[in-house]
């Protein structure tokens, strides 16, 4: 089951609490101040619970039956979540020695027993606080991220991250026995368009055409990269020759329906494509991906002797 760790208003909170009581007396609080609220009675529980759904904040009694409050935020630290975990300890333990104890195992905050509605909302308000922090950071992050692998013009990725994804597909083929394909394409007589009818022009081509494909093809499955000015690659996991042949065609076809207007006159496009891929189903061999980026651009050189606007493919590549 794939968990999300998108912070939602209000927080899920899951209280840890063996007494029936206590564990009545913060759900009414809680629930009050418009977090939702699960319970668990032990460690082991809370553990299990956490395997199907991500909590942000874990509010855990120190002393439970099995595994202690401690232990408990141990296991968690130890955890691969999808995002971070605010663990207050509810505790009538109040030295400092207890009280690092209790933060070296991994708890953010404490509150005492028997604890005070106002500053357990507090603390709670503070882990919510740092909770919002790390979740803005990650996307910030994860932006950063975006635009260092994207072409900024098509919105494809771009041959930084082909050169750190395709090694990984080539890996993955060999070790599931499975075949991977790629086509490389580029616009017929792009340069004339582009100096014919200036930039912003050949900008706007460019965009139809990924547009177009990104449509195409199958979504988180195929990806594609702007290999060049107005050259593409598409790779195509667990895709035979044939079949990345066959989309091959579709696409050619697809390109020369499309057409863009310019100065009040209609351009028509069209495209070039050669095909290429591995099939390691009858045993694994070595090839770069640059091996196959070359088999594929002399395929596409092929198409374009024959007059461009075609599409031409060789059989699979064998160790």
């Amino acid at each position: 089951m794939t968990l999300t760790c998108k912070i939602r208003h209000p927080f899920p909170v899951l209280v840890v609490e063996d007494n029936p009581v206590i564990q009545q007396q913060l759900k009414i609080i809680l629930g009050k101040e418009g977090f939702e609220i699960e319970t668990a009675d032990n460690g082991e529980c809370a553990l299990d619970m956490m395997r199907d759904r991500f909590y942000p904040i874990i509010i855990t009694d120190w002393m439970m039956p099995g595994m202690n409050g401690p232990e408990l935020c141990r296991a968690i630290r130890d955890q691969d979540n999808p995002g971070y975990v605010f663990i207050i300890l509810l505790t009538s333990k109040n030295s400092k020695g207890d009280i690092v104890q209790g933060l070296e195992a991994g708890a953010d905050d404490y509150v005492s027993k028997p604890f005070d509605k106002s500053e357990l909302v507090a603390r709670i308000n503070t882990g919510e606080r740092i909770l919002e922090l790390e979740h803005s950071l990650k996307e910030a992050n994860e932006q950063i991220r975006r635009l260092s692998i994207t072409d900024p013009l098509t919105g494809c990725y771009n041959r930084a991250y082909l050169s750190e994804r395709l090694p990984r597909e080539l890996k993955m083929a060999t070790r599931y026995g499975q075949c991977l394909s790629l086509t490389i394409f580029d616009i017929d007589h792009f340069k004339g368009l582009n100096d014919e009818n200036g930039h912003l022009a050949g900008d706007d081509i460019l965009r139809k055409v990924t547009a177009l494909v990104k449509e195409t093809v199958r979504t988180d499955v195929d990806w594609l990269v702007r290999y060049g000015g107005d050259e593409f690659l598409l790779i195509m996991p667990n895709t035979p020759i044939s079949g990345a042949e066959i989309l091959a065609e579709r696409l050619r076809e697809a390109i020369c329906d499309l057409s863009v207007m310019i100065r009040d006159r209609r351009i028509g496009i069209t495209a070039s494509f050669g095909v290429t891929g591995i099939d390691m189903s009858n045993g694994a061999f070595r090839i770069s991906g640059d091996s196959l980026i070359n088999i594929a651009d002399g395929y596409l050189y092929e198409a374009k002797k024959a007059g461009r606007n075609s599409v031409r493919a060789g059989d699979q590549v064998e160790s």
